[in-house]
């Protein structure tokens, strides 16, 4: 990984030196993460850890001494700080599966920055989740929703790639509480997950007010519709009869429409 592209990235997030931890984290910690009863990794998990990891920082804490932003806990979320890490990956596919885990194994709000370095170009992907407390169990907590953007080229930026990049500046995001701070970077990762399928980022959602979808819901019907356009695509590989292949791309053309009304929207 070229430190220089990275280390330019957190110049540009501009967070408080008085936030700065910066020590490494051993994969010991998710090793011996337990949720009371059993192990968080499974076998697939550890072989993440393992195999895909070369080294893990812990970069930042912010909380309320070493930031100006106020706790925030209700029934169902508590967010009393927010930590960065780093992640040194030697394999950039199973990405949202160490996403997961690490999500897992730490139960408080995350901001995950990967980077791997095929062919030689460093590149970056980041990894925000939403976590709520377990109403049944008040000392575990339920991860609803895991964002991960796309791998972006540090040294081969698109617009979209730096208008992104730009809005993470901290004072780009909301001081109101640490909740509203997360979700404001929660809104910029859905941004660029949707610029991935527009071509443009943007902060602002268009959307129909009948409508009342939000940005997220379509991100999650776009991945269905693609599994599903898949699925489909197979079958048709391994279908001989002429009736069913019709059949088959007729329900190919309309999930290829559906997407890209979805598209459209984004």
């Amino acid at each position: 990984m070229s430190n220089s592209a990275f280390d330019d990235f957190l110049q540009s997030l501009a967070i408080p030196p008085s936030c700065a931890l910066n020590k490494p984290v051993y994969k010991k910690l998710f090793l011996d993460a337990s949720d009371g009863k059993k192990p968080v990794l499974d076998a697939a998990d550890k072989a993440c850890l393992k195999d895909d990891i070369d080294k893990i920082r812990w970069l930042y804490t912010l909380k309320p001494s070493t930031i100006n932003i106020a706790p925030f806990a209700d029934g169902e979320r508590d967010y009393p700080e927010v930590a960065m890490l780093h992640f040194e990956l030697s394999n950039a596919n199973r990405v949202k599966r160490i996403a997961q885990f690490v999500n897992r194994a730490i139960p408080y709000p995350l901001i995950l920055l990967f980077t791997c370095n095929p062919d030689g170009k460093p590149h970056i992907a980041i990894n925000v989740t939403d976590k709520r407390i377990n109403q049944v169990d008040k000392e575990k907590w339920v991860i609803e929703d895991s964002l991960t953007t796309p791998w972006i080229a540090l040294n081969e930026l698109q617009e979209k790639d730096k208008a992104f990049l730009q809005s993470l500046a901290i004072n780009n995001l909301s001081f109101r509480n640490f909740f509203d701070f997360y979700k404001s970077l929660t809104e910029r990762v859905i941004a660029i997950n949707c610029a991935s399928h527009s071509g443009a980022f943007s902060l602002e959602a268009i959307q129909s007010e009948a409508e009342g979808v939000s940005r997220l819901e379509k991100l999650r019907a776009l991945e269905k519709l693609e599994l599903k356009k898949s699925e489909l695509a197979n079958r048709l590989k391994k279908e001989k009869q002429m009736g069913k292949q019709v059949e088959l791309n007729t329900q190919v053309k309309k999930i290829n429409d559906e997407i890209g009304q979805i598209k459209a929207s984004l």
